[in-house]
C-alpha cells in the first residue's frame, strides 16, 4: 500500500513537532525564570527609583492632603473611576497614589514628590503573568502551563518509583547524561511541594478569566461583578452626580482605633468625586496568608462592614490566600530567599528535562543537534535578555522598549546558537553546543 505521506513530508512533520515541543518547554522555562525574579517585585521598584520618598508611616491628614493634590492635578482629564493609595509597608515603605491616568509618589506631608517610575518591574511582572500578551490570552496560557507543571510532577513520580528513595543519591561527578538525569530527579524531589504549590496557585490565577467568565455566563447572566461578589463583595449602586471628594482621615482613624492589629496596605476610592463614591480599605493580618481583608466605608466615613476574606467561608479565605502563596508575599525576606532558591531549582528541572529527552534521542541514533542548540540558546538567552532589559532601564530610563529588547535578545541568542551548530555540522564536526554536564 502506498504511503500516505512521503519521507520528506514525515521528516518535516517530525521537525515541526519537535519545534512546537521546544517552544512549549521554552515558555514553561520562561515562566519559571521570571517567576523567580518577580519574587523581589517590591525590591526591584526601590532599585529602579531610589530617590522616591520613603517613610514607615504617614498621617491620616497627610493622606487627605495627598488625595486633594492628586485630584487637583487631574483637572481637565477624564474622571478616574478608582483612586488607589498604596500605604507604606515593610516591603515597600512608600506612599503612592494611582489613578486611571497617572501614578505619583507623595512625601510625608502629602505633597506630590515624583511620578512613579517602575516600568521595568511592571514589564517583568507582565512577562510572568501573561507573557506580554493581552490579559485574557496571556493569563490563560500561563494558567495552562501551571496545570502542565502539575501533570509533569505527578507523572514524574509515577514514572520513577524509586525517586524518593534515591532523593539524596547524586552521581554529579560523572560528566555525562547520567549526571543530568540525577540533578533533574534530585531537584524535582527537593522542590516537589514548592512546585505543586506554585503550579496549582499559578493555574488558578491564570485561569481566572476563563473560570470567572464561564461562571458569569452560566449562573449570573453574563454579569462578572455579580459572579465575584460572593467572594470579594458586591459594588454599591453607582451615581455619577458630581460631589466633593470624601475625607479619608476619619476612616484611617477608625481603623487604628477599632482594628489596631490590622495594618492598612491600600485605601481605594471608588468613583471619586461622585455621589456614588465609597471607600474601601485593604488591611493586612499578621500570620495569615490572605492578601488582606476588605473594610467598606461610605463617603461620610460610616463603617459598612467587612467582606469576609479573613473570617468568612473557607472558599473566601482560600481565594484570598492564593496570591501571597504564589508570590511569596508573606514571612518577609527569609521567605523570599527560599522562594528564589526553589525557583532557581525549578527552572533547572525544566531545563534539564529537555536535555534528558535530547540525550535519549541521541542514544537512539537520532541526535537533535539543531534542537539542542536551540534549547541552549533559550536557557542562556532568557536570563541574559532579562539582564539586557535591566541594563536598558539604567541607560535609557523608564521609557525603554523592554518588551522589544527582551524578545529580540532572546530570539537572537537562540538563532545564533542554532546557526553556530549548523555551521559546525557543515564542517563535519560534532555539535558546537556542549551537553548539560560539562
Amino acid at each position: 500500500m502506498k504511503a500516505l505521506f512521503t519521507k520528506d513530508t514525515v521528516r518535516r512533520g517530525v521537525a515541526a513537532h519537535s519545534a512546537i515541543g521546544l517552544i512549549c518547554c521554552a515558555l514553561l522555562y520562561l515562566i519559571c525564570v521570571t517567576g523567580t525574579a518577580i519574587v523581589l517585585y517590591e525590591e526591584w521598584q526601590r532599585f529602579e527609583q531610589p530617590d522616591a520618598p520613603e517613610m514607615q508611616a504617614v498621617t491620616p491628614s497627610a493622606i487627605d492632603t495627598a488625595i486633594a493634590n492628586v485630584a487637583a492635578s487631574e483637572t481637565g482629564r477624564e474622571p478616574t473611576t478608582h483612586l488607589f493609595v498604596h500605604m507604606p509597608t515593610d516591603a515597600l515603605p512608600r506612599t503612592t497614589i494611582t489613578t486611571d491616568t497617572q501614578a505619583v509618589h507623595v512625601d510625608g506631608k502629602g505633597a506630590i514628590a515624583v511620578p512613579e517610575e517602575n516600568a521595568w518591574a511592571e514589564f517583568l511582572l507582565a512577562l510572568h503573568y501573561r507573557l506580554n500578551l493581552p490579559a485574557v490570552w496571556g493569563m490563560t496560557l500561563v494558567g495552562l502551563f501551571g496545570a502542565m507543571i502539575v501533570a509533569l510532577a505527578v507523572s514524574g513520580i509515577v514514572a520513577h518509583p524509586r525517586i524518593f528513595r534515591d532523593a539524596f543519591r547524586l552521581r554529579a561527578r560523572r560528566r555525562d547524561d547520567v549526571a543530568t538525569l540525577d540533578w533533574h530527579n534530585r531537584l524535582a524531589v527537593w522542590t516537589l511541594p514548592f512546585a505543586l504549590a506554585m503550579a496549582l496557585t499559578g493555574a488558578m490565577i491564570g485561569l481566572f478569566y476563563i473560570s470567572g467568565s464561564s461562571l458569569a455566563q452560566t449562573a449570573y447572566g453574563g454579569d462578572g461583578d455579580a459572579a465575584l461578589a460572593p467572594v470579594f463583595g458586591a459594588e454599591p449602586e453607582a451615581d455619577d452626580t458630581p460631589a466633593p471628594l470624601p475625607r479619608v482621615a476619619p476612616v484611617l482613624r477608625y481603623m487604628a482605633r477599632d482594628y489596631p492589629a490590622v495594618r492598612v496596605s491600600y485605601l481605594i476610592l471608588h468613583d471619586p468625586g461622585t455621589r456614588g463614591q465609597h471607600i474601601q480599605v485593604v488591611g493586612e493580618h499578621d500570620r495569615r496568608l490572605i492578601f488582606g481583608e476588605y473594610y467598606a466605608f461610605g463617603a461620610d466615613g460610616t463603617f459598612h462592614g467587612t467582606t469576609g476574606l479573613a473570617d468568612g467561608t473557607l472558599g473566601q479565605q482560600f481565594a484570598a490566600s492564593i496570591y501571597n502563596l504564589h508570590f511569596g508575599n508573606y514571612g518577609g525576606l527569609p521567605v523570599k530567599i527560599a522562594y528564589i532558591l526553589f525557583g532557581i531549582a525549578l527552572s533547572a528541572v525544566v531545563a534539564t528535562g529537555t536535555f534528558i529527552w535530547l540525550d535519549k534521542q541521541a542514544r537512539k541514533g537520532r541526535p537533535r543537534r539543531t534542537i539542542r542548540a536551540g534549547w541552549w540558546g533559550v536557557t542562556i538567552g532568557v536570563p541574559v535578555a532579562i539582564g539586557a532589559t535591566l541594563i536598558a532601564r539604567l541607560i535609557w530610563g523608564n521609557g525603554a522598549p523592554f518588551v522589544a529588547i527582551f524578545w529580540i535578545a532572546t530570539l537572537a541568542i537562540t538563532a545564533a546558537a542554532v546557526h553556530r551548530s549548523r555551521r559546525a555540522g557543515a564542517r563535519g564536526t560534532a555539535s558546537a553546543t556542549p551537553g548539560f554536564a560539562p
